[in-house]
């Protein structure tokens, strides 16, 4: 992809970038009393949905057109930027036809290809920046595809968001974290900043700053937070919002480390590192041989590949054996799924030979 750096004029390039405001634009009131306060703790981006999807019909689903002029207003008062989300073309002109500074696509949008090409199409000769959420579900490649049908249409100001992934089985979090998928994007396109959602992964207040910590630990470049000036009279997501007095206790407890670190001491440790990689292979490349070995003798015996009691017995044990060293048991079993998939296709392999 072709990028540009995307920040707007003004925006410090220090970590993180922070774009803050309501979840939805409820009443002008509400809209300029949350600007006003965040303006105060030197917010620079501020945001509020126009246009809510709901999950199911009867819901708040956002006031519309009218809430542009609020967000209009934000900008000559305050003189801070302002972003909302889109999803369809009439939004883009809607949006842009009242100098919306920044946009995004959100989770349900970027996961319907057809939804963003429209966007795109529509987005077509303007320079603005536009910041793509991951889908509901964790694909990657549909996120990338996402990115990837914005910038054909010729943006290059482009960025990430991080909210977390749906899941049936409802834990801890509203959406699981599954850092390695937004790890896995700055790999395949490290030019791309990635922002973080705490307010959508945590799904309440009490989570947002430690996941905030969390996004900053893992290099990520800005945050994008859902702050209110009475939380919990919100119309949408109220469990998720912070104050604006809150959100800068959470920004002013945040630790920003270092990117990168070249004392001796580092590089010793990344060498050893190394080894234990090295070992790591050769052990995996010996114990396939001797996979291989016992897919032969299955294949002159005619037995199965898949032996379930020996692969429990695997499971159990190596789990068991992980965490007496110290590692999370739940680590080391899916160490060994992995370990026993790639071994039952390359006996699979000599089977069918």
């Amino acid at each position: 992809m072709e990028l540009e750096p995307i920040l707007l004029p003004g925006i410090e390039p220090k970590r993180p970038i922070v774009i803050a405001g309501p979840c939805s634009a409820e009443t002008e009131k509400q809209v300029m009393e949350t600007a006003r306060q965040l303006a105060s703790k030197g917010i620079r981006i501020f945001r509020a949905g126009i246009w809510k999807p709901r999950t199911k019909p009867g819901g708040f689903e956002g006031v519309g057109v009218e809430g542009l002029a609020w967000l209009k207003e934000v900008k000559r008062e305050t003189g801070m930027y302002v972003a909302t989300e889109v999803a369809t073309a009439k939004h883009v002109y809607e949006a842009l036809k009242q100098g919306i500074d920044l946009l995004w696509i959100g989770a349900r949008t970027s996961a319907n290809p057809f939804a963003v090409q429209e966007i795109a199409d529509a987005l077509k000769g303007v320079d603005i920046p536009v910041l793509v959420k991951n889908p509901v579900n964790p694909d990657l490649e549909l996120w990338i595809g996402a990115l990837e049908r914005i910038n054909n249409a010729g943006l290059r100001r482009l960025a990430a968001i991080h909210r977390g992934f749906s899941s049936y089985d409802k834990k801890i979090y509203r959406n699981l974290p599954q850092w390695h998928i937004p790890i896995e994007l700055r790999r395949r396109i490290p030019e791309l900043p990635i922002f973080c959602d705490p307010s959508h992964i945590g799904g309440k207040r009490e989570l947002i700053a430690s996941l905030c910590q969390q996004a900053m630990d893992l290099n990520f470049d800005g945050l994008i937070i859902e702050s209110h000036c009475n939380p919990d009279a919100a119309w949408s997501d109220a469990a998720q919002q912070v104050t604006p007095d809150i959100l800068d206790y959470i920004l002013n407890l945040l630790v920003i480390r270092k990117e990168t670190q070249t004392t001796e001491n580092l590089n010793e440790l990344r060498h050893q590192i190394d080894e234990c990689d090295n070992t790591l292979i050769e052990v995996l490349a010996k114990r396939m041989r001797v996979c291989r070995e016992i897919g032969t003798f299955k294949k002159e015996h005619d037995m199965t590949v898949l032996q379930a009691g020996r692969y429990n017995e695997i499971l159990e044990k190596r789990g068991a054996q992980g965490a007496a060293c110290g590692m999370d048991a739940g680590f080391v079993k899916k160490v060994f799924e992995a370990v026993h998939e790639e071994s039952v296709r390359q006996q699979m392999e000599i089977i069918n030979q």
